[in-house]
């Protein structure tokens, strides 16, 4: 099972974009999705994650307040609504999935069984 991220670009500060995430396999499920990003010479930060069967949502402080994670449980996707992006957000996004992830594990990357191949968004001042 591949995970397909898509929605990146070039965008200004303060403009919006909403990245997406599917499975190539239709009947793939997931316990736990999450987004993580990484800025050119950084590591790869943890940005929010999601689980029904947990009940709940996280955010990374950085991003709260901005960025809303969601899930079209019909069509297997997962969502990225990010507003009021600055160029501090420059980076490849990346989602991910966790089968038998644990709730209180989310923000690490470890947790997470598979991986979408980024797509980056850049944020011009």
């Amino acid at each position: 099972v591949q995970l397909q991220a898509s929605g990146g670009g070039l965008v200004q500060a303060g403009d919006s974009l909403r990245l997406s995430c599917a499975p190539s396999g239709r009947s793939f499920s997931a316990r736990i999705w999450g987004w993580f990003r990484q800025a050119p010479g950084k590591d790869r930060d943890f940005v929010a994650a999601t689980s029904r069967s947990a009940g709940g949502t996280i955010y990374a402080d950085s991003v709260k307040g901005r960025f809303t994670i969601s899930r079209d449980n019909a069509k297997n996707t997962m969502y990225l609504q990010m507003n009021g992006l600055q160029p501090e957000d420059t980076a490849v996004y990346y989602c991910a999935a966790s089968q038998r992830g644990i709730w209180g594990r989310v923000r690490i990357g470890a947790t997470y069984d598979y991986w979408g191949q980024g797509t980056l968004v850049t944020v011009s001042s």
